[in-house]
């Protein structure tokens, strides 16, 4: 089969790669849409997992099923189906301690592009097929259910961890297409005032759209201090992250009120350490506390954010700016990622 790469370290091209297998409860797909992510760019281009050779990128995308494992009861070929970018062994021991996204240890559930051969290929393996994948409602296309795979969960799983819930006010640190699904999520949680942390015009118009009630720019001025000058010196209840690197954390923990909470989902793809401000953090006892997860996989997951979909809860099309006809845009797409030019969100790739 064809397939979009990581070559090796700061090089990514096509290949020529063997199918995969189908197991028993697995299934293969073609993919019908794909899109690519700030990890993929993460991975190449700054060694976030390691130098990899001949590693299939992408873990974003909707397919179309073309095989099933003996064992799979719930799908057939032709279904076309939600592939989600985290896809856990079900049955491990650690998702029976209920963290099914470490099956296999530590980001064990996070195989596309990472413990295997992500989505950018002909045929597309999925392990568990019936607790992984999600049928693909009537009304949702293919460009928006892409961001259901990942964007839409990853943001979600931010105000999940936080525990934002009615009357309270957010930090958004990042309004790129996660950041913007963080921020959606807050509101729907109930969050009363959603401040948006961005400089590019197009992601504070979306943020609004979304229900941010305020954006500032980190260019007019620390962010923490900016925030603490908006809110009378208090700070603020939640802070998601969703961007910026292990030095972001300083600012964040500044801005949180005492018994507060931080819910991160930003993939920090280089740096050696986090920073934590002592006495902001009230000398180890201010009740500040940290919260940094991979978004939960699973077919139930999917179909709940399908539902919100339908019911017209969130539209997570408006993330998207780019489109690309045809699977051989893949790498115009992943090049796109990388430039990230000021007009960008997302680019989805359809084929069809």
């Amino acid at each position: 089969m064809k397939a979009y790469a990581m070559l090796e370290l700061n090089k990514a091209g096509w290949i020529e790669k063997e199918d995969p297998a189908c197991g028993p409860l697995d299934a293969i797909c073609r993919p019908v849409a794909l899109a690519p992510c700030t990890s993929d760019i993460h991975t190449v281009w700054e060694g976030a997992i390691g130098d990899r050779h001949n590693l299939v990128l992408g873990h974003e995308g909707v397919g179309e099923i073309i095989e099933v494992g003996a064992l799979v009861k719930d799908f057939s070929p032709g279904d076309i189906v939600i592939m989600p970018a985290i896809t856990p062994d079900w049955g491990s021991r650690e998702a029976q301690r209920g963290y099914s996204v470490h099956s296999g240890g530590m980001l064990g559930g996070w195989k596309f592009s990472n413990g295997k051969d992500g989505v950018f290929a002909e045929k597309i393996h999925i392990n568990e097929a019936d607790a992984n994948l999600a049928l693909l409602p009537s009304g949702i296309g293919f460009e928006t259910a892409c961001m259901l795979s990942d964007m839409m969960p990853t943001g979600f799983h931010a105000s999940e961890m936080a525990k934002v819930t009615y009357g309270e006010s957010v930090c958004v640190i990042g309004i790129g297409p996660v950041g913007l699904m963080c921020v959606r999520g807050a509101v729907l949680r109930g969050a009363s005032r959603v401040i948006g942390v961005g400089s590019r015009p197009i992601c504070v118009e979306v943020a609004q759209k979304y229900g941010a009630t305020d954006t500032i720019s980190y260019k007019d001025g620390p962010i923490d201090d900016q925030i603490l000058e908006m809110t009378d010196g208090e700070g603020v209840d939640r802070v998601l992250i969703a961007g910026g690197d292990v030095d972001t954390f300083e600012p964040a923990i500044r801005m949180l009120k005492p018994g507060g909470a931080i819910g991160n989902v930003n993939y920090l793809g280089s740096g050696d350490h986090v920073r934590i401000p002592r006495l902001d953090w009230g000398v180890g006892m201010g009740h500040k506390t940290i919260h940094g997860g991979l978004m939960p996989g699973g077919r139930l997951r999917m179909e709940r954010l399908a539902s919100m979909v339908v019911h017209g809860r969130v539209d997570p099309s408006l993330m998207i700016t780019h489109r690309f006809e045809g699977f051989e845009h893949i790498a115009d797409a992943v090049a796109l990622m990388k430039e990230k030019p000021r007009d960008l969100i997302k680019p989805v790739v359809v084929i069809g």
